[in-house]
């Protein structure tokens, strides 16, 4: 190179260098995070952003905004948006089970894991009825955490068909429900008894069926309470098992309101307004039988809480440790007073829960 083109060389190099010139470079496409797939994933489920954001614990506009961030990396909408609902497009249905695949595997793979930790942290995640969560669960949570001090817990309360929905999915790899709450759509899952929870007639303290034959025996007062029932919804088949008792046992019922929560519904009666049924568990607080009520056995068939697991966990620490512990606090659970079945009750129910 001639001292004049060395000369022009360098003097181009300086033109750049304060023209802060760089050479073009092709744009880098998003990539597709396993985040925006778990969010994916809920609001195809659950097919509104209110529940889906509900259910995995975000704010809405979050969830919006990496829903949005998704569609924008795979360059096409995954949802049609209705004033109701959120349904897939055909995009979102190429996508849902390559998604559910991907979002399994991740979840086998920290499983797998948990046997090489050596003592790390393993998060042990689990779902579960309210009454279940509330009243077994913390003993055995302790149990396990004496014996596993790095484990820690994700625990979702849910409805038996949602729990149902988030063990297939492999979200959580435990299930607290009532066994004939799901029939046959638990088959696949080991089924391990956690402890019989009775229904039972709960009234306000002050309406006294002890021994009551015949409701013409109650004072007017009485009477009108125990006419008037409080019902929980929590499924169409529940309700129509719930309605069939009290038109067979309290034909003059009639309903005064309807929740979708024991808690609400016992509130109702502990301040007069009714009469509900509601599982034995249902009415413990704080580690004690509720006050201001009082509960009576019903012929009907109990709840058969279980720990719904897969195969491959029931063996597996620390999954089968908490498993253990929650037979052992179910054993040693003491159930509140459960008065006799009034004699006026005290005959065959239509239909069990």
């Amino acid at each position: 190179m001639t001292h004049d083109e060395s000369s022009l060389t360098d003097d181009l190099d300086a033109l750049l260098e304060r023209a802060d010139v760089t050479p073009p470079r092709r744009a880098r496409r998003a990539e597709i995070t396993l985040h925006q797939l778990r969010i994916f994933r809920a609001v195809a489920h659950y097919e509104t952003l209110t529940r889906a954001a509900k259910h995995l614990g975000l704010a809405q506009p979050s969830l919006s905004q990496q829903l949005a961030k998704l569609e924008s990396t795979v360059g096409a909408r995954l949802f049609r948006r209705h004033a109701s609902e959120m349904a897939l497009t055909e995009a979102g249905i190429f996508l849902l089970p390559k998604a559910e695949q991907i979002l399994r595997g991740m979840q086998d793979l920290e499983d797998g894991l948990t046997r090489f930790s050596g003592g790390q942290r393993v998060t042990l995640r689990l779902a579960g009825v309210n009454s279940v969560l509330r009243v077994v669960l913390p003993t055995a949570v302790t149990a396990v955490q004496a014996k596993f001090p790095e484990a820690d817990f994700d625990i979702q309360e849910s409805a038996p068909g949602d729990i149902l929905e988030m063990l297939y999915s492999r979200r959580v790899n435990i299930g607290l429900l009532a066994a004939n709450s799901v029939a046959e759509a638990g088959v696949g899952f080991m089924q391990v008894p956690v402890i019989e929870d009775p229904y039972v007639l709960v009234v306000p303290e002050g309406l006294d069926l002890d021994g009551v034959r015949c409701i013409d025996e109650l004072r007017p007062d009485e009477a009108a309470v125990l006419s008037r029932s409080i019902q929980f919804i929590f499924g169409t088949q529940h309700a129509k098992r719930v309605a069939d008792w009290y038109d067979h046992m309290l034909p003059e019922h009639r309903v005064v309101a309807q929740c979708r929560s024991f808690e609400v519904a016992l509130g109702l009666v502990r301040a007069g307004s009714g009469i509900c049924l509601a599982p034995a568990l249902s009415t413990i607080s704080g580690g004690s039988s509720l006050d201001g009520v009082r509960l009576y056995r019903i012929n009907a068939e109990s709840r058969r809480i279980v720990a719904l697991v897969a195969s491959q966990y029931r063996r597996q620490e620390p999954y089968q440790s908490l498993i253990e512990a929650l037979q052992t606090a179910g054993s040693q659970l003491v159930l509140p007073t459960i008065r006799a079945t009034p004699p006026f009750l005290d005959r065959p129910s239509l239909s069990d829960f």
